[in-house]
């Protein structure tokens, strides 16, 4: 019969030692430091330039002072003082420039964000696997896209429309052996095709092996072992699924969209093939035999895809254990089969079929609309079910846009995902047509389909409305810093001479960090006008056919010239998009001001796993969550002794949820304390299944303690908004920001705005942490028996943790 767990040890003071006899020994208390994002430095964080690694490697690691190293065989010298050590996680996302490149994912990492944002409804609830499938399927749509703009680029507008047309292959002399006029074995329609189609393959396989070597790289860190028959009941409504234990490690679920979604992109390619040779062979006096093989290959390509859709339907993620399974079948031979389908696509294509000429544009261009409209009806069916789910919530006082946040940002991810596409085929086009313009008359090749003319076309419309949201922001601004001008006075000392300016600096630092409370208002706003966009780009193009700018011939010079400026100009920000994306990324790993500008964004978006795009950047939290967890496990299990864990910004996420991870008994020895923490204010609105006030409150019952600092200048961080059982507040603050308003005799220079950085400087810091340390003091728990099946349960953990 399994029991329920040891009795708990006796406290320190209520041993049964001998009044004359020794007294107990001292044991160790830990401090561990998580920095936030753009992190810190070991020697910054612990004070010291002479630091040492404790455990871990050069991505993620644990350091002390060298003088604290081996602190353990000195616990006499650590009397009422922890032991300070700090956790360095900052290499997981920042390194060389070339992690820049991972911003050209971006459309998948955000589509995978909306597979967290849903409601807080309870997890049985019958919507709840709706919504997982809806947001499984829109993300394989995204990489249907992306081999889709690579098969346009490749084989379209090179293989197919700039080699079979001798103007536009003059002048480049790697087009040579594709033009028809040297009458090579390559200058056969079809065998360019088969050829080029090789460049989506390369593009499609360098995805799946980015994906399977960063899986392997950051997140195939397992969990700790538990101890048995240590679980408390925790009332329904505090549960949450970061305490699982399978939660940080999905291999099963990675590996099996990562399989489907490399299937998808090579029929993908295979299809566009199809395309070409069904045309061909459907001319007069076209070979019957190639027209039949053709069919049959058609219909191997919709069982893999029907295959496909069944394995994303179906992969759903199983967070209660470490899911470790590999499902060979599903993982090795869907993709491979797929691959020898395109094989098989390919020799067919480039089998030899007399008189065929390339002109115009390939077949299938609708098929760029056929995805929008896809995309657009799936993203209505998941704003219908995340309404059902809002309304069975547990919770939604403050939750972003009412529920809606999964649905606003899946839309954003399909509209970046046309951005990203458009913008390639239109500057491939641009630069293959030389000076001339690519759709309009006269000009060498007809171009990218339609649809990517008119979604360039109604981008500058979308910025416009991005800068009005942006003044009505400013505008804010200048009326919330007006309003709170008044009670910056009341927060310092009368005596000083508060001067006007110095106040503005203030008021405005306030009013600025209140922007992000605003968030969802600008990300409803775009998010509505790209819906409507879009479908007018969609009509523009089924409607007429033409490119805006010859759609309007005819029509008022006025909307004619807005027409073609709006093209024009739509083509070059399209382009200008990916460019800038890189640029940003770049600039954010080299730039240390820069990655705290943007950076935030960043870290939340791949703070989540990959659950239901394998393609998007890896999930930095499913090494550095075990990481906190193993080290806290295994610390207060080898030494019997209680830590602080200190996180700032982004590291106290890691750190609660690191908390989450850890069985109940050890979750009661920690501590936390947070500064600068988006946990309540971008987590609890935005993700309120995970980070919701329920899931938070149940996290502190179950800790020894929690409190939180934060600013009205801050503009991540913010209170936690729960107050303790015996009537305590977590939250400290709001902290006065700057320190000192003008100067003293401490302050003889103008103290800083600090807003998010160096809450440390603040002497209510320091206060809250000897507070929490006093804690670790006298009730520190005495030593746990040697014997029992626990025990014997938890030497194997340490002695599997020290391995």
């Amino acid at each position: 019969m399994e029991t329920a767990g040891p009795t708990p040890p006796a406290r320190a003071k209520d041993r049964d030692t001998p009044p004359d006899g020794p007294p107990p020994a001292p044991r160790l208390s830990l401090e561990l430091l998580v920095h936030g994002v753009g992190g810190t430095s070991a020697p910054d964080m612990l004070g010291d330039p002479r630091v040492r690694l404790i455990t871990g490697d050069d991505t993620a690691a644990c350091y002390r002072r060298t003088d604290d190293a081996d602190a353990e065989q000195r616990p006499d010298d650590y009397r009422g003082e922890p032991v300070r050590e700090a956790y360095c996680w900052s290499n997981l996302t920042s390194g060389n420039g070339a992690r820049a490149l991972w911003l050209i994912l971006l459309p998948f990492m955000v589509a995978n964000l909306a597979h967290w944002m849903r409601p807080a409804a309870p997890p049985e609830h019958r919507a709840q696997r709706l919504y997982d499938v809806l947001v499984r399927i829109l993300a394989l749509t995204l990489t249907v896209l992306l081999a889709a703009a690579a098969c346009e680029v490749a084989l379209d507008l090179t293989a197919w429309q700039c080699a079979g047309t001798a103007a536009c292959a003059a002048g480049k002399s790697w087009m040579g052996f594709l033009r028809p006029e040297n009458s090579g074995w390559w200058s056969a329609p079809g065998r360019r095709l088969s050829l080029a189609a090789t460049v989506p393959l390369a593009v499609v396989g360098f995805l799946w092996w980015l994906s399977r070597r960063t899986w392997s790289a950051y997140e195939s860190a397992s969990p700790p072992p538990r101890r048995p028959g240590t679980s408390r009941d925790v009332p329904p409504a505090e549960r949450t699924a970061l305490s699982l234990e399978g939660f940080w490690y999905g291999r099963r679920v990675v590996a099996r969209l990562r399989a489907a979604h490399t299937t998808a992109g090579v029929l993908t390619i295979g299809t566009v093939l199809l395309a070409a040779g069904a045309r061909a062979d459907a001319r007069a006096g076209g070979s019957a035999a190639l027209a039949g093989t053709g069919r049959a290959l058609a219909v191997l390509v919709a069982l893999l895809a029907a295959a496909t859709l069944a394995v994303v339907w179906h992969t759903a993620r199983s967070e209660a254990a470490p899911d470790d399974q590999s499902d060979r079948l599903v993982v090795r031979v869907l993709p491979f089969a797929a691959l020898a389908a395109l094989v098989l696509i390919a020799v067919h294509t480039g089998w030899a079929r007399p008189g065929v000429r390339s002109h115009g544009a390939l077949p299938g261009a609708a098929a760029f609309g056929g995805i929008a409209v896809f995309q657009s009806l799936l993203v209505l069916a998941l704003a219908l079910t995340a309404w059902v789910l809002q309304r069975a919530a547990r919770d939604d006082a403050r939750t972003a846009l009412r529920g809606m946040g999964g649905p606003a940002v899946a839309l954003l991810a399909c509209a970046v995902g046309g951005v990203l596409s458009g913008g390639v085929a239109q500057r491939c086009a641009d630069w293959l047509d030389g000076d001339a313009t690519p759709g309009q008359e006269h000009a060498p090749i007809p171009g990218p389909p339609v649809l990517l003319s008119w979604q360039a076309s109604v981008l500058p419309v979308l910025l416009v409305v991005v800068a009005a949201v942006a003044v009505l922001a400013a505008v804010r601004v200048v009326v919330v810093r007006g309003r709170v001008a008044r009670d910056v006075p009341g927060l310092y000392d009368p005596r000083e001479h508060l001067a006007r300016r110095r106040v503005r600096g203030i008021a405005g630092a306030i009013a600025r960090a209140g922007l992000t409370d605003a968030a969802p208002v600008l990300v409803a706003a775009i998010a509505a006008v790209t819906l409507v966009l879009g479908a007018g780009a969609v009509a523009g193009a089924w409607l007429t056919d033409l490119a805006p700018g010859r759609a309007t011939e005819g029509s008022a010079p006025v909307v004619h010239a807005a027409a073609q400026t709006a093209e024009s100009l739509g083509s070059w920000l399209m382009g200008a998009g990916v460019i800038l994306l890189v640029t940003m990324g770049r600039r954010a790993y080299r730039d240390h001001a820069a990655r705290r500008t943007i950076g935030i964004l960043w870290d939340v978006g791949t703070f989540w796993p990959r659950a239901a795009h394998p393609f998007a950047p890896p999930c930095y939290a499913e090494r550095a969550v075990p990481d906190l967890t193993w080290r806290m496990a295994t610390w207060t299990e080898r030494f019997d002794g209680r830590l602080v864990l200190s996180g700032h910004s982004q590291g106290s996420v890691l750190a609660a949820a690191a908390v989450w991870q850890l069985d109940p008994v050890t979750r009661s020895r920690v501590a936390l304390l947070t500064y600068g923490s988006p946990l309540e204010r971008l987590y609890g609105r935005w993700f309120p299944a995970f980070f919701g006030p329920p899931a938070l409150t149940g996290l502190h019952r179950q800790m020894d303690d929690w409190r939180n600092l934060w600013r009205f200048t801050d503009p991540i961080g913010g209170p936690i908004r729960l107050t303790c059982e015996d009537g305590r507040r977590i939250d400290e603050g709001p902290l006065r920001d700057p320190l000192a308003f003008g100067r003293t005799l401490h302050n003889p220079l103008p103290a800083q705005i600090l807003a998010h950085s160096d809450y440390q400087a603040d002497p209510v810091f320091e206060r809250v942490r000897a507070e929490l340390i006093a804690r670790l003091g006298p009730d520190l728990p005495g030593q746990r028996p040697a014997d029992g099946p626990d025990r014997r349960a938890d030497q194997g953990s340490s002695g599997r943790s020290s391995a």
